[in-house]
């Protein structure tokens, strides 16, 4: 048995009332609850965070569902709390009961990830999601042609049951006026959900009985069990889902062997559970049917998802992207730029809609509808989308431009040194036998080179032993700074790296937090010039719409698309002649097509 009530009352729907005083007391208990868990001994952190959240849920079940009897732990939760934490949970859960049902539901399950060790937490992968998303999500999934009367809805990763929640809300509002036992019966079969961790699928059950258990008391039916704890990954899949949903968990992964091999054809060297995940959503998804999925958006450009996007390109393409811009502290312990995407199996490769979700609180979020774009011919590279209104014509016009760097005669490549593994061969002083280190604050933010090694553990110069021939760089090459963020004022920056410091010096030593872009034989376009359209704004704002990471990686950089060389001429004679930086940046609008 699931749910028995042993009083036949309704669910009890908080007051109409201001509820922000409310949202502010929880939140601020949420962080002393927080700060109290880190009192515990690590070990026992996580059975800790699971009494606590069960036993603010079962005080909220009290408060909204009179009578309601939820089913017991999906695990053994061995021990009690201290006076001092039940007394702080029983608080939350009178607190969160003055909040829309669902809304409070979703404030106490997600207590357990936040009460968790931060290393289990990020080995889970497990995040909580804001509303304001959640809720998007879906509605994304409306326009992309779901029905909630008849859709059969999964969430492979559903945690503490946030879409879940949300899509029952939706199923059980499309079914309005028919039989409670008719209800259940609908949401029993056609919504389902899958998580690895016992605690956070016992929590999502648990509020999908607090929810539901209106409907149980008038059919005298029980809720149906929603969640199976299970290892998605060793799931055999069928394709009989309209909807697969979800946040699911990031990070890298250790595949076995078997693993490795079953999900081959959307892995690019390390295994991400993100993409993994989408592999497993294609696998559970019907043809016709719409894979909804709150990713990084690293996955639009990094090396490591190229084969994924070749995957989604040819079995179920784009459909629409909301770039998520969300105000600080929106997301708990989540540092990775963010986007909704919606994808539909066995739908037609075209142009796909693009929109900005500003997430102003974890509640509200505004949508900005803007324009559309293609995906390359070759969907291993990086897919271009704009992260801001003005980034539409740009990658119109990148599009209609088949050049790259290695058109232009260069490749792009790491500094080799990795320098603590070469500590004792640095040196303060210059020196018979010793060559330059050139670090990244070499390469300064308006686009020059100056030697120099100002920061703490930072030697100018490096002595080569033998065998370490393959450190030095003896030819002229455009530096690159391997880390930026999106909030810097430019994402790019580069500097020539001269052929006569090079053999005034008898060559140097590149560390790797700065790219090297080199010539293979004889370049079509100068060092000079290479750099100066690096630190272009135009060129800045096309990475910004590859880019979805700090890291300025080299398969990033070999991608942006460039005018053909033959175009360079008038850029050439302005870099020579020493020409604003303005006059270069109008000489390449021009050969970009792009108006004034």
């Amino acid at each position: 048995m699931n749910v028995v009530l042993s009083k036949p009352k309704p669910l009890r729907e908080p007051k109409a009332l201001d509820l922000e005083p409310i949202r502010i007391e929880l939140t601020r208990a949420r962080i002393m609850a927080r700060a109290w868990s880190e009192t515990i001994p690590e070990t026992r952190r996580t059975g800790h965070a699971a009494r606590f959240a069960r036993a603010a849920l079962e005080i909220f079940a009290e408060e909204v569902a009179p009578g309601v009897k939820l089913s017991p732990p999906f695990a053994n939760t061995k021990g009690k709390l201290d006076a001092t934490a039940e007394q702080l949970a029983d608080s939350m859960g009178r607190l969160a009961a003055a909040l829309p049902i669902t809304e409070g539901c979703n404030a106490l399950t997600s207590l357990y990830t936040t009460l968790l060790p931060g290393k289990e937490r990020s080995s889970l992968g497990a995040f909580y999601t804001p509303a304001a998303l959640t809720q998007r999500l879906l509605d994304l999934a409306t326009e992309g042609g779901v029905d909630w009367k008849t859709a059969r809805v999964l969430d492979p990763a559903s945690g503490g049951g946030a879409f879940l929640l949300e899509a029952a809300a939706r199923m059980r509002a499309s079914l309005a006026g028919s039989e409670p036992a008719f209800i259940l019966a609908q949401l029993g079969t056609r919504l389902s959900g899958m998580e690895l961790d016992p605690h956070a699928a016992s929590l999502s059950q648990a509020a999908l009985e607090i929810t539901l258990a209106d409907l149980a008391w008038a059919s005298g039916r029980d809720v149906p069990v929603f969640v199976k704890v299970c290892d998605t990954l060793e799931e055999q899949a069928h394709a009989i889902y309209d909807l697969v949903v979800g946040n699911p968990p990031y990070g890298r992964i250790q595949l076995t062997a078997a693993q490795r091999a079953r999900y081959a054809r959307s892995l690019y060297g390390h295994a991400n559970l993100y993409g993994v995940f989408t592999d497993i959503a294609l696998r559970w998804t019907r043809p016709g049917g719409v894979i909804a999925y709150l990713t990084p958006t690293s996955v639009l450009g990094g090396q490591y998802y190229a084969a994924l996007r070749k995957l989604l390109a040819e079995e179920a393409p784009p459909v629409a992207i909301d770039f998520v811009h969300a105000r600080k502290g929106v997301f708990e312990d989540v540092l990775q730029e963010t986007l909704l995407a919606l994808y539909q199996k066995g739908g037609a490769r075209t142009r796909f809609q693009v929109h900005y979700l500003n997430v102003d609180s974890e509640r509200q979020a505004r949508l900005t509808k803007n324009g559309k774009v293609g995906l390359p011919a070759d969907a291993t590279a990086p897919w271009l989308a704009p992260r801001e209104p003005a980034h539409v014509a740009l990658i119109a016009a990148a599009e209609d431009l088949p050049s790259r760097l290695a058109d232009w005669g260069y490749e792009v490549s790491t500094g080799p040194l990795v320098w603590n593994r070469f500590k004792p061969q640095m040196r303060a002083r210059a020196g018979r036998g010793l060559h330059p280190l050139i670090w990244a604050e070499a390469v300064t933010a308006d686009g020059r080179f100056v030697f120099r090694a100002d920061k703490k553990n930072h030697a100018p110069f490096f002595k080569p032993e033998k065998g370490d021939e393959w450190l030095v760089v003896d030819r002229s090459c455009v530096l690159v700074q391997r880390t930026t963020a999106k909030e810097q004022q430019r994402r790019l920056i580069a500097a020539e790296l001269s052929q006569e410091f090079i053999e005034t010096h008898g060559g140097v030593v590149v560390e790797n937090h700065l790219n090297m872009v080199r010539a293979v034989g004889a370049p079509k376009v100068s060092p000079a010039a290479v750099a100066a359209v690096l630190n272009s704004e135009t060129i800045d704002q096309v990475f910004r719409c590859i880019s979805g990471s700090v890291a300025v990686s080299a398969f990033e950089l070999e991608a942006i698309p460039l005018p053909p060389a033959s175009a360079m001429a008038p850029i050439e004679q302005l870099v020579r002649r020493g020409a604003t930086r303005a006059a270069i940046e109008k000489a390449l609008r021009d050969a970009y097509g792009l108006k004034a």
